[in-house]
């Protein structure tokens, strides 16, 4: 219950911060390519129940919903802010949505794709799919893109068996420098 208190508030407080910030990303990504600003990818939330989640949209409209690590050529299906929206993460912030809906968290395993099948496997195994995914989590502040799924899943298991509103404060203050720095990310 605290969790969800402190994520609504979190998540209003930023939204209303970043709110001329927001505006201006969509008014920049309608600018700069054909299409919608948002784009809502399925994704895999709490129980393996799949939900739609925001995302300033940074690929071509064409573009196969596929983790960008598979294609071989990623760059040729990012628009042309896209990189720069991924680099700064500023393509992440209409997930707070998610997170007042209640579909998301601030901190929690990152939502898989609903395709990400050895992904979505070893969590349920692991019984990570019991916690709500997050905005940010253990694995994003220690590799995020660089790390192999069975990593990425040990960085998520230890974040359950450890779960507490510290922890939570920690990896919200490890991700701030994360994205400052642009670190762990590969498109």
């Amino acid at each position: 219950m605290l969790k969800r208190l402190f994520d609504i508030l979190l998540s209003f407080s930023i939204g209303l911060m970043l709110l001329p910030v927001m505006l201006i990303t969509a008014l920049a990504v309608k600018l700069t390519s054909k299409g919608p600003v948002l784009y809502w990818s399925d994704r895999v939330g709490r129980y393996n129940t799949i939900f739609r989640m925001p995302k300033f949209r940074t690929m071509k409209t064409d573009t196969p919903a596929l983790p960008t690590h598979l294609f071989k050529e990623a760059d040729s299906h990012i628009t042309a802010i896209g990189g720069f929206l991924r680099r700064s993460s500023l393509d992440e912030l209409p997930q707070l949505y998610s997170i007042i809906k209640g579909d998301m968290s601030f901190v929690g395993p990152r939502p898989a794709l609903f395709n990400q099948d050895d992904l979505i496997e070893l969590r349920t195994q692991k019984g990570i799919h019991q916690i709500i995914p997050g905005l940010t989590g253990w694995a994003q502040v220690n590799g995020r893109d660089e790390l192999p799924i069975p990593v990425k899943v040990e960085f998520d298991e230890y974040y359950l068996k450890n779960r507490s509103l510290m922890l939570d404060l920690r990896i919200i203050w490890m991700t701030f420098f994360k994205v400052a720095k642009q670190e762990g990310i590969e498109h």
